[in-house]
């Protein structure tokens, strides 16, 4: 029979007990999505105030502290989906995996931040691959950097399509998700479909429409949103469960003692360890890294006002991070308790968000108000992400090499172009989904860092760096990272019972991440060949590096 809340909207309710989802949910997400492309709009008409590549690529330099913290989060489709179904199978050393993404702003941001956004002002760099190509004086490395980027982007960007559909899945009106009997095959692939042409129309229509300024303001516009449904799934999981103590005490008993205890849950008769201390060590090197020196987090930094949004920013950002994380390790937990056999545990924040909000009043509005959390998060990734790859292909690509002469009409019907494509492929990858999805972040984030986080650093505070140097070091430290999961992908490797479990893993050799071999291997290489190729001239060195007569810039 059906049953009405308080907001008049309609709650199905199982002969069995069980609560199907209500229209409310559906409601909040489409409001939500017409939110975004109305920021999209908004978004149009500020970056047309400069030029066409400055305005669409970099938002013509003009991030605050807000937007600027709140956007470079990183949050995605793997913090909601892909960290909690590690919470919920493995218990709370997933806390210990995730910690240092805590420190990320003050290491990060310190570090790199200041000198990249001064280098690429003194440079001019609207991307990545034009801050290597201008502070190097070498298109080859340009070139370098831009094939890179677009392969590791592709992999995060085809996992958060998968997140946004499911999310649009689980939210149909009047379906049976929380039964956990699942819907006919043909419906339930029907549904994902849909919600998959919808995510991504969505994405793509607002991005086209503002570009970098939409992505960052409907990043900043979500970013609160999924501040605040974290926050109302905390208290409706701890009330639903009957508070933390008992939260714990019933995973417990629903799983063994290692939900509570290192290095982490495992099915009964396996020794596999989740979080032994050699990937515990290499997880505070992968989250205070991955991000900085991923291109996309590269980009957000360039585009910051000034030094003091950046040092702001940092503390904004902190404070941000572990409201976020936190929150939501509690929540699985809780959500362990509640849902003790779930099989697919990437859908837990989901589930949790539309079983624990049924009795409320106004329940499906509030559940739909928790799953905007995470679909923002794949939202403002996948946009972000197509800023990068249009920029990569247009600038980088058809600019620079096939048309120099090419002008802003042209050129922006170019970036729409790539923007279209890159979403039907998207659709395409994931119209038969994969079955994992933090998996192939943690390999984009560890091979995106391997990739640019030592030429990046040397970038910016090594003046004898040579564009030999950085190639080396960019080429050997992908290499490394793609070829350890080669061999943990193809079964090359030593029997390994550590990690997430799933076949797209890596070798852990010596059981370190392979980022740590990697960064290893990018350090030593770049170094050696800057030290046996002959370094730029001093006179470009200086143009970037010293306070340049007459004006009013500082050293950097």
């Amino acid at each position: 029979m059906w049953q009405v809340d308080r907001t008049g909207l309609l709650l199905a309710q199982k002969a069995d007990g069980g609560t199907q989802v209500g229209v409310g949910a559906m409601l909040m997400l489409v409001l939500f999505i017409l939110g975004s492309l109305w920021i999209g709009v908004m978004a149009n008409r500020a970056s047309s105030a400069g030029g066409f590549m400055k305005g669409f690529f970099l938002g013509n330099r003009g991030l605050g502290v807000w937007a600027l913290a709140l956007t470079a989060t990183i949050q995605s489709g793997g913090t909601f989906m892909g960290f909690p179904s590690l919470v919920y199978s493995h218990g709370w050393i997933v806390a210990l995996w995730i910690g240092s993404y805590m420190v990320v702003p003050i290491t990060g941001f310190g570090i790199l931040g200041k000198r990249l956004a001064h280098l690429s002002r003194r440079t001019g760099a609207i991307t990545v691959p034009d801050m290597f190509r201008v502070r190097f004086n070498s298109p080859t490395l340009g070139l370098i950097s831009t094939l890179f980027i677009l392969f590791y982007l592709s992999f995060l960007m085809f996992a958060q399509f998968k997140a946004g559909a499911i999310v649009l899945q689980l939210a149909w009106p009047g379906g049976s998700d929380l039964a956990l009997t699942e819907d006919a095959a043909g419906i339930a692939e029907v549904r994902y479909h849909i919600g998959l042409l919808v995510f991504a129309t969505t994405v793509v229509a607002y991005t086209l429409a503002g570009g970098f300024l939409a992505a960052v303001w409907t990043d900043l516009f979500q970013s609160v949103l999924m501040f605040a449904g974290v926050m109302l799934l905390l208290v409706a999981s701890l009330s639903a469960v009957g508070g933390l103590e008992q939260a714990t005490l019933k995973s417990l008993q629903n799983t063994g003692p290692g939900f509570v205890f290192g290095p982490g849950y495992s099915a009964a008769d396996s020794d596999h360890q989740f979080l032994p201390l050699s990937l515990a060590f290499s997880f505070f090197v992968v989250w205070i890294w991955g991000g900085v020196g991923a291109p996309a987090g590269l980009v957000r930094l360039m585009a910051s006002q000034n030094t003091n949004v950046i040092r702001k920013s940092i503390y904004v950002l902190s404070v941000y991070n572990l409201g976020i994380y936190l929150p939501l390790i509690v929540i699985c937990v809780c959500g362990r308790a509640l849902l003790p056999d779930l099989a697919k545990s990437d859908e837990i924040v989901p589930r949790l968000a539309l079983l624990t909000t049924a009795n409320w009043p106004g329940g499906s509005l509030i559940a739909g108000l928790i799953l905007a959390a995470p679909f923002g998060a794949v939202m403002s990734t996948v946009s972000s992400y197509l800023v990068v790859l249009s920029s990569g292909i247009v600038r980088d690509i058809y600019q620079r090499l096939l048309r120099p002469q090419a002008q802003r009409r042209e050129l922006r019907l170019a970036a729409w172009a790539t923007m279209i494509l890159a979403g039907l492929i998207s659709v395409a990858v994931m119209w038969s989904p994969p079955k994992f999805l933090q998996v192939f972040i943690v390999f984009s984030t560890s091979g995106a860092a391997a990739t640019f986080l030592v030429p990046a650093i040397m970038a910016c505070y090594w003046r004898r760096a040579t564009p030999a140097g950085v190639a080396a070091g960019m080429v050997s430290g992908a290499a490394v990272v793609l070829l350890l999961y080669v061999c943990g992908i193809m079964g090359w490797s030593p029997e390994q019972k550590v990690g997430a479990t799933g076949g797209f893993k890596p070798w852990f050799l010596l059981g370190l991440e392979p980022l740590i071999w990697g960064l290893l291997m990018s350090t030593t290489s770049a170094v050696l060949v800057s030290l046996l190729t002959k370094p730029l001239a001093a006179e470009h060195i200086s143009r970037l590096f010293d306070r340049q007569t007459g004006t009013a810039g500082r050293a950097i």
